[in-house]
């Protein structure tokens, strides 16, 4: 992660997007298939995610350069995303106040922070609108680190057969190495051959994903006061 040095550069590149504020780190988690790493009948269940398959639940941040800046390689596939992030040092991290006056945005499957800004559910008044189209445009770096690491090293695209320990280890490592790629100027993998605009113009709209059954979002007042003011403050005059 930045240091504070560091973090007015990644603001700027970040608000040269979309003219989001302040905004330091976008946070997703990626599944990575992998092989049923039980040893009884059961045992890899728990690696078994929402589609069926066994994977890994891989929590990301990356920059506006699509590098990757934070990295949490070792939950099951059946873990939500926010149980990672409640459990990851990058949180701790933000927590103990190290990243002041910056933020992360992530999508509706996280809690709303002071720190960690989501999407509106069906955003109504402009200024909303322009909330979640510039948080949605801005935070879309995370889906495209994903696709650029992933078509670097198709393996993580495919799926491990390996030990899973193993495994952790060569999903860190590509980590590292698309770093290095993209620090080197490294020729991106062919990119799709479409993007589809009317599904991103949809989820503008509908304040994206909605969170998975039993999450609720934090009802903290000041908590959701810091996001309608940033809205009311800042989208409202843009």
């Amino acid at each position: 992660m930045p240091n504070r040095q560091e973090q007015i550069h990644i603001q700027s590149r970040f608000y040269n997007i979309s003219r989001f504020p302040r905004v330091i780190g976008c946070i997703d988690g990626t599944h990575i298939k992998i092989q049923n790493p039980g040893t009884g009948q059961d045992d890899g269940e728990v690696f078994r995610n929402r589609k069926g398959y066994f994977s890994l639940n891989i929590q990301v941040v990356c920059n506006a350069d699509l590098k990757i800046m934070d990295i949490v390689a070792r939950w099951p596939g059946s873990t939500h995303d926010m149980t990672i992030f409640n459990n990851s040092m990058i949180r701790a991290r933000f927590e103990a106040r190290q990243f002041e006056n910056s933020f992360l945005l992530g999508d509706s499957g996280y809690a709303l922070k002071s720190y960690l800004l989501t999407p509106l559910l069906n955003p109504i008044r402009p200024e909303e609108i322009r909330y979640n189209e510039a948080h949605i445009r801005t935070r879309n770096s995370v889906e495209r680190t994903f696709g650029v690491w992933k078509r670097r090293f198709p393996v993580l695209a495919y799926g491990l057969r390996c030990k899973l320990e193993n495994a952790l280890t060569t999903i860190v490592a590509t980590a590292v190495l698309h770093n290095i790629a993209r620090r080197q100027n490294e020729r991106e993998p062919p990119p799709p051959e479409y993007i589809n605009f009317e599904q991103l113009q949809y989820l503008i709209g509908q304040g994206d994903i909605q969170p998975e059954a039993g999450h609720r979002v934090n009802e903290d007042r000041i908590i959701h006061d810091n996001r309608r003011n940033l809205i009311t403050n800042y989208f409202a005059n843009l």
